[in-house]
């Protein structure tokens, strides 16, 4: 694949980079801290993987295609690795299924972990001792690497709180008492003028082949709500019968909720007259003044249609972002935040929506396809984004399980409408 990147890298020091990879390396192992070795073997469902496969394939990724064509002498210890703990790229040679993955009970956690040490030290001598010409090369691939594994420390928390709510127990990650409930600012909306506006990424810092090209939109007069969907007023929709009305839902919606699939947020739970739902701090009474989680694009689309409102596209949503700092309820170093519980911020932030970053994930009602111009990197990484362009919907913002300095105006997530294990949510769009 290839990336977007102005700020030459021979102008940032070797220490900086070592820094920041023995950063990212430290809090992927800082997160399966707590975690038991069965805790970090076992598959809930076929999307999710095991805490010890993501901490062997960033593993992996680094060894693969940093180490091995550019640290003169780097020998593979473990050839069968490739096997287990290659994702999806075709190029880099065959793979264990992914619905299998919590079959692997070999290599053990602790071999994983010795695994990973190995590759930590090659690392942090290659950075150390390669030459300008040959770190010339090797720093676009080390700062993929570095921005994979943050991917997958957010993927790790999602796959272990799905994990942890399939178990009848409801073991805590990280307990916590939870936040006391708060009270959510009143929904407003702000007026954004139509014309003609550029998005995705100008080159400067680094971003995803998947952000660019640059290029033109247009956009109509529209407005945007001043924070995400709350659970109280989700919890509207529902009493409301908004999951028993197939004039709110598309037809693969309503499917599903025909087939028992929907029937509330994914983790919620009745308790008497209220609502509980399984976080990464427990189980926990619903509060309402926190945004709602773990909904499908179906379902966020369904609640629009009942507010009268609809979901932003992911354009209206960038314009909306680009001169807003980028700040939240985001992961930071050891300190998990709690996800889906912080009560909303109160107010506008000089007159723009209150937040448009941190706790949820965001639907947008933009199809993942290519900018106008696209075109994937030949070779192995060049299979990062673009062929997953199909069928799936984007999603804007980040959320408290994205780490620190993650998270930018252009980044395009992406999921099956279906999905709701990620940390998703909405916000409100409507034409103005």
């Amino acid at each position: 694949m290839t990336i977007h990147h102005k700020m030459r890298d021979d102008c940032v020091p070797r220490s900086a980079w070592l820094g920041r990879f023995q950063k990212v390396r430290a809090l992927s192992e800082s997160l399966a801290r707590d975690l038991h070795p069965e805790d970090q073997t076992v598959q809930s469902m076929p999307d999710a993987s095991p805490t010890k496969w993501h901490l062997a394939h960033v593993s992996w990724f680094f060894e693969t295609f940093v180490l091995v064509p550019h640290l003169p002498g780097y020998a593979v210890a473990y050839p069968q690795f490739a096997y287990l703990f290659n994702s999806y790229y075709e190029a880099a040679g065959a793979r264990h299924a992914r619905f299998a993955r919590g079959l692997i009970t070999r290599p053990t956690v602790d071999e994983v972990a010795a695994y990973r040490a190995r590759v930590t030290d090659a690392m942090g001598e290659l950075i150390a001792t390669a030459g300008e010409a040959a770190f010339a090369a090797i720093a676009p691939l080390l700062e993929i690497g570095i921005n994979h594994e943050q991917q997958h420390q957010e993927l790790i928390l999602m796959d272990i709180l799905n994990l942890f709510a399939a178990n009848p127990l409801r073991p805590a990650y990280r307990p916590s008492a939870g936040v006391p409930a708060g009270t959510a600012p009143d929904l407003t909306f702000f007026d954004f003028p139509g014309g003609i506006f550029e998005i995705g990424h100008d080159g400067t810092g680094f971003a995803y082949d998947n952000e660019g090209p640059r290029h033109q939109v247009l956009l109509r007069p529209y407005r945007l709500a001043s924070r995400p969907v709350t659970n109280g007023e989700w919890i509207a929709f529902m009493e409301d019968g908004g999951y028993g009305r197939p004039d709110l839902w598309l037809a693969d919606g309503w499917a599903r909720v025909q087939a028992g699939e929907y029937t509330a947020p994914l983790y919620w739970e009745k308790a008497g007259a209220g609502w509980e739902a399984m976080t990464l701090s427990g189980q926990h009474p619903v509060d309402p003044a926190a945004p709602v989680v773990h909904v499908s694009y179906y379902e966020a689309d369904a609640y629009a249609r009942w507010s009268g409102r609809r979901l932003p596209t992911e354009a209206e949503w960038e314009v909306a972002a680009r001169d807003m700092p980028v700040s939240g309820n985001f992961l930071e170093a050891d300190t998990l935040k709690a996800c889906a519980l912080r009560p909303l911020p109160a107010g506008p932030v000089s007159g723009h929506p209150a937040q448009l970053y941190g706790d949820v994930w965001e639907w947008t009602q933009s199809p993942y396809v290519a900018y106008p111009g696209y075109r994937p990197a030949p070779g192995a990484l060049g299979e990062y984004n673009g062929k997953f362009m199909s069928s799936q919907m984007v999603l804007r913002g980040g959320c408290c399980a994205t780490p620190d300095g993650h998270a930018r105006a252009t980044y395009r997530n992406f999921f099956y409408p279906h999905q709701r294990w990620p940390f998703a949510g909405l916000r409100l769009a409507e034409d103005a």
